[in-house]
């Protein structure tokens, strides 16, 4: 197993049992485009510090996984252009021909348990795509964190996916779903979608304990913040009419997203931009409020 390169600042506070957040960086590479990526990657490590919390970045540089990355390597993530999106199944490849890569939500909950962390904020979750029955397309995502103890603060998945059957398949594989101050499972660029949540918390010391007592991956879903929620009139026409595109166009696979979301960040005129670095600075605020909540828990 290729070795992991920890930061000096994230393995003393793993080793004295301080609470450390993962971050992936496949947001700042492949999901925001430069240079507000680069100014979004310092908010995400500046509400994590000021919760208490030790940012920890996550990618693979030159075939070797950083937990935590330097400022020249975050700005080098964020402004390089060809770095490769590296789910789980891609970072032996990665390792062993010396590519660099950004992580999913997949590959980064997989490196950070591997580190010895236990809390990850992101943006969404993968899921089932729309079309599933013919295509087969399940995120690797939902496996992942079914079989890796982390908990994963998310908006839950996005709208372009086909969310009942998401949720249908973290039931399956007995995942807890538990909202954060809220009854409805996020819809991302939405408060809310039309499911609701099993359970529910209300603080991070809560969700702290309910992933403290499961021993097993979880995800607390958080709703993006209501100043930067998306107006359903204009979210429900840019799904439609992305939608439409991936017919037009014949899109497939693993292309459907990133086609989706740039009719989204391009036919909003910057509004799903907004909503998405809002949401992801929120998640990883709660997400380190919640990991040094979860240090106090174990240290009982």
């Amino acid at each position: 197993m290729t070795t992991l390169q920890i930061a000096d600042e994230v393995a003393a506070a793993l080793a004295e049992n301080r609470p450390v957040v993962a971050l992936e960086s496949t947001i700042l590479s492949h999901g925001l485009p430069a240079p507000r990526n680069l100014t979004v990657a310092a908010r995400l490590e500046k509400v994590v510090r000021e919760a208490g919390a030790v940012p920890a970045t996550i990618a693979v540089l030159d075939g070797v996984p950083h937990i935590g990355l330097s400022s020249a390597q975050l700005d080098r993530v964020c402004t390089s252009g060809d770095l490769v999106k590296l789910s789980l199944r891609d970072l032996g490849a990665a390792y062993a021909l010396g590519r660099s890569g950004a992580t999913t939500v997949a590959s980064t909950t997989a490196l950070a348990h591997q580190a010895g962390i236990r809390v990850f904020a992101t943006g969404g979750l993968g899921g089932v795509h729309r079309g599933a029955r013919e295509t087969w397309d399940v995120s690797a995502d939902l496996d992942v964190v079914a079989t890796t103890p982390v908990l994963i603060v998310c908006s839950g998945v996005k709208s372009i996916l086909d969310m009942g059957a998401t949720l249908e398949v973290l039931e399956t594989r007995s995942v807890p779903v538990v909202g954060y101050q809220t009854s409805r499972f996020p819809a991302f660029y939405r408060r809310e979608s039309e499911f609701d949540v099993p359970w529910r918390v209300e603080n991070p010391a809560e969700a702290a304990a309910v992933f403290a007592a499961g021993g097993r991956g979880m995800l607390l879903v958080n709703p993006i913040p209501a100043a930067f929620e998306m107006d359903a009139g204009l979210h429900d026409r840019l799904l439609a009419e992305g939608l439409q595109k991936l017919v037009d166009q014949d899109v497939r696979g693993k292309d459907v997203s990133p086609v989706l979301l740039e009719h989204f960040h391009t036919a909003s005129e910057g509004v799903s931009l907004d909503a998405n670095e809002e949401l992801v600075v929120n998640n990883a605020s709660v997400a380190a409020a919640t990991a040094v909540a979860l240090s106090g828990e174990l240290a009982r």
